[in-house]
């Protein structure tokens, strides 16, 4: 694993997104914004699968009006999420799909979605946290560029706390 840093996303400038739409939803997996009435389902699919920190970010997402969470779901189950305004203002992320579904779109369509959502509100970059082995996927999905001195030393992460 590589050691973190964080990109920029120029908002104003994503690739066009309904081609992958489409495909996932050709394979029956549809991207939607999270609902509050399913929030100890989601948390628990993120406990189950991913890290501890990332349900905690995702229940600041799920508490936020509107919700700033989106879910890929497929036969009426979360197989994927994707969050901003979680880790901080400006913020992609946490994200992530199910290990066995990886590699079939679902986490493209995922950041297409809530970079979308960004920008719709108002924001014209976004910030993506602490990249480590994603990197290249980031440049090569969406542009992204490493922020020089973006390393975890001088970002919001800098100062997490160690139990």
């Amino acid at each position: 694993m590589s050691e973190a840093a964080d990109y920029l996303v120029k908002l104003y400038d994503l690739p066009d997104s309904e081609a992958i739409y489409r495909k996932l939803k050709e394979d029956g997996v549809s991207i939607q914004r999270a609902m509050a009435l399913d929030r100890s389902k989601i948390l628990r699919f993120i406990g189950d699968n991913f890290d501890a920190s990332w349900v905690d970010e995702t229940t600041l997402a799920l508490s936020q009006q509107p919700l700033t969470c989106f879910l890929a779901i497929r036969n009426r189950e979360v197989v994927g999420f994707a969050c901003y305004d979680a880790t901080s203002k400006g913020f992609f992320g946490p994200t992530g799909v199910k290990e066995d579904l990886r590699g079939q779109g679902i986490g493209t369509a995922l950041l297409y979605r809530t970079l979308e959502a960004m920008r719709e509100v108002g924001y014209g970059y976004a910030i993506i946290g602490w990249v480590t082995d994603a990197a290249e996927f980031y440049k090569k999905t969406v542009g992204a560029t490493f922020i020089p001195n973006g390393g975890p030393e001088n970002s919001v992460y800098s100062n997490m706390i160690d139990v």
